[in-house]
């Protein structure tokens, strides 16, 4: 009879529903440690919602940014083998120019970024030294520009028509240059070249190099204004006597003290309250920026300004990167993308840094010549004896260059303030169409890379030679990295002899 409880006791665990058995289950282990019993389960719908879309954003921009690294560094090595050429002690070495401008809308911070996070690595691995003109509003680009150029016609022996009064000569301009040339430091006397850093910017490179070379030394006059002051224009003040009766005006004698003033509160006078408003003026001019130099010379000039005697044959090839810049909340899907597509941004940059680096081709920006002809086009070709390549029936309509739709994609991502209208006669080099000069348009040059650097580089695979490995840095952390220097008894040296 003791036996038939144990059976049906057996009976009844066998027939007990398995999340039971699960729950009196527990892993010793865990029931050791003093830790829950862990049931591995997938998680609930929310979360695998959550799980899904941050780890394919995380995967995305972590790829992102590796193939990114891949590009730059494919790049960085195809001009690393130029920072192992030997350079003279008395040389300076190569230095280039480079342009940036704050774009529409934002800061000049954003151009600075830009500069460090794609063009300044390729720059670095190449040895190459650079001077920087930056731009915080429109026009500065271009105003630092032309006073460079004008600059390198004064030394060329240019002279201005006339000199401005009371203007004294800079001597300090040279100074650093006349001590390298007593200590004989030689310039660098191959290509220099220049790089531009968006459309914005390059616009302005363009009129820069217009009004360096075609405008004149002198600077143009400014405008006339008026001698007279506000206070010129009221009538003087009336005296105290018309304003306050015959009581005011009976004289008093200097040695009475207790007479009864009669005439209102002094009020300030005329003087007083110009000077109080100059000094308000003052203050003010203080904390405005300082004043942009305004152009030599129109775009509309270009045709009728004399070439300089000093205007070389060839202009200082120049490089043009992208610079995608999008403002607004309605435009975060595109700029989502764009951040996740970093690496393609990467890789065209870093190619035009290295043409320029390794300066291995330089050819000249095209230009598209349309022509119309006076002959007739419905006349019958019998009629026509004359062939339609006569000078005095062809006539030159319209000259397209290749500068002036350089990147012009970039302008519909401009931010809106730079096509709105602003009051006065604010230079406006952005929302103007750019001109080309034949003069300047044909002496310009451009930087490209050469067919055998491409296929060099597209047989790199982007990996640093002397970054270290993951095991490699474990090793070196943990302390297992083995010593390779080289032992002194491996040289034969066995200590001092004793005497």
């Amino acid at each position: 009879m003791a036996e038939k409880p144990a059976v049906e006791a057996k009976d009844a665990a066998k027939d007990a529903p398995p999340a039971s058995r699960s729950k009196q289950a527990v892993n010793p282990v865990f029931r050791m440690m003093g830790l829950p019993n862990f049931r591995f389960k997938l998680p609930s719908r929310n979360w695998l919602i959550f799980f899904s879309l941050t780890g394919s954003f995380t995967t995305a921009v972590l790829y992102d940014r590796y193939q990114k690294k891949r590009a730059q560094q494919r790049w960085c090595n195809l001009v690393s083998h130029i920072a192992k050429e030997p350079l003279l002690p008395a040389q300076m070495p190569r230095r280039i120019t480079i342009f940036l401008s704050a774009p529409p809308g934002d800061s000049l911070r954003a151009a600075r970024d830009h500069f460090h996070e794609y063009v300044k690595p390729v720059l670095v691995a190449g040895a190459l030294d650079w001077d920087v003109i930056e731009g915080r509003r429109e026009g500065d680009v271009r105003a630092g520009l032309a006073e460079k150029i004008r600059k390198r016609r004064r030394k060329a022996g240019e002279k201005p028509v006339k000199d401005a009064e009371g203007e004294a000569p800079n001597e300090d301009e040279d100074l650093v240059q006349q001590l390298r040339d007593t200590a004989g430091i030689k310039e660098w006397e191959g290509v220099q070249g220049d790089v531009v850093l968006g459309r914005h910017t390059w616009k302005e490179y363009v009129r820069g190099l217009h009004e360096g070379w075609l405008g004149p030394l002198d600077p143009p006059p400014e405008p006339l204004q008026a001698s007279a002051t506000s206070t010129d224009f009221f009538p003087p003040p009336l005296e105290q006597s018309s304003l306050t009766g015959d009581a005011t005006s009976m004289p008093v004698s200097a040695g009475t003290s207790d007479t009864t003033d009669l005439s209102p509160d002094p009020q300030p006078t005329e003087s007083e309250s110009a000077q109080s408003q100059e000094e308000k003026d003052k203050g003010k001019e203080k904390r405005k920026p300082p004043t942009q130099q305004a152009p030599y010379i129109s775009t509309s000039a270009y045709p009728s300004a004399p070439s300089p005697p000093s205007d070389p044959e060839v202009l200082a090839p120049s490089t043009i990167l992208p610079f995608p810049h999008l403002l607004g909340f309605l435009n975060t899907p595109i700029r989502i993308y764009r951040f996740l597509n970093r690496r393609h941004l990467a890789d065209e940059t870093g190619r035009e840094v290295a043409a320029l680096v390794l300066t291995s081709h330089i050819r000249p920006w095209n230009s598209d010549t349309e022509f119309a002809s006076s002959a007739d086009p419905d006349a019958s070709p019998s009629s026509t004896t004359q062939p339609l390549t006569d000078a005095a029936d062809v006539v030159l309509t319209q000259q397209h260059w290749e500068q002036e739709g350089v990147l012009g994609e970039e302008e519909k991502d401009w931010h809106k303030s730079a096509w709105q209208e602003r009051p006065g006669d604010e230079e406006r080099v952005w929302k103007e169409p750019m001109g080309v000069d034949s003069r300047v348009g044909e002496r310009m040059r451009r930087f490209e890379l050469s067919a055998n650097d491409e296929e060099k580089a597209k047989k790199d695979d982007g990996l640093d030679p002397a970054a270290k490995g993951l095991w490699e840095k474990v090793k070196e952390m943990v302390g297992w990295e083995e010593d390779t220097s080289v032992k002194g008894w491996e040289h034969g040296l066995v200590g001092e002899e004793s005497v």
